[in-house]
């Protein structure tokens, strides 16, 4: 990742601070749009809802395990979603799904992401172009990685859950674009 091409932001969630670096070079649809939801504050009062843990297994019908948590906006965005972006594959982009990697959640098909994103628990190879845990072997659109706070994204992991709803869900106070 060239850092000097990079824009650094800070998820600021309950348990603590998450500082991630968003990889507008390589994936610039993706970052573009999770960076609009940043500027526009539509992540304020959002919410960490789901963690998918292999240990203990809260997915129990998948073939291919995963260990990732996923964050949304806050609801009182959802009438104000931007059109979903155009799909960036792995293979295009070579940011692939490892310890850290910063991803947006999508419906089935390819171009159904918006504002929902989910952050890697270990190597999730499985989330990339070509792997089986999504039904066209597609994959999810990564676009960046975490550079601090895993520890908070393990806590959040760990974090109480009924199946994979975190109960209760972690608040995210701010998303905000660090200057550097």
């Amino acid at each position: 990742m060239n850092l000097l091409a990079t824009v650094f932001v800070t998820i600021v969630t309950a348990l603590g601070s998450i500082h991630v670096a968003v990889d507008d070079v390589h994936a610039p649809r993706t970052a573009a749009n999770f960076l609009w939801y940043v500027r526009h504050g539509a992540y304020d009062g959002g919410r960490f809802h789901r963690t998918v843990t292999t240990h203990p297994d809260n997915q129990p019908h998948k073939l291919v395990k995963i260990d990732v948590i996923q964050a949304s906006n806050a609801r009182a965005w959802d009438h104000r979603l931007q059109p979903a972006v155009r799909f960036e594959p792995t293979s295009v982009t070579g940011i692939r799904h490892l310890d850290g990697a910063i991803s947006m959640a999508r419906d089935p098909g390819l171009d159904t992401a918006q504002a929902d994103f989910f952050i890697c628990i270990g190597a999730q190879p499985g989330l990339d172009d070509g792997g089986r845990r999504s039904a066209d072997h597609r994959g999810f659109a990564a676009f960046g990685r975490v550079t601090g706070g895993m520890d908070v994204v393990r806590a959040i992991h760990r974090a109480r859950a009924r199946d994979q709803t975190l109960a209760p869900p972690i608040p995210i106070s701010r998303i905000v674009i660090d200057a550097r």
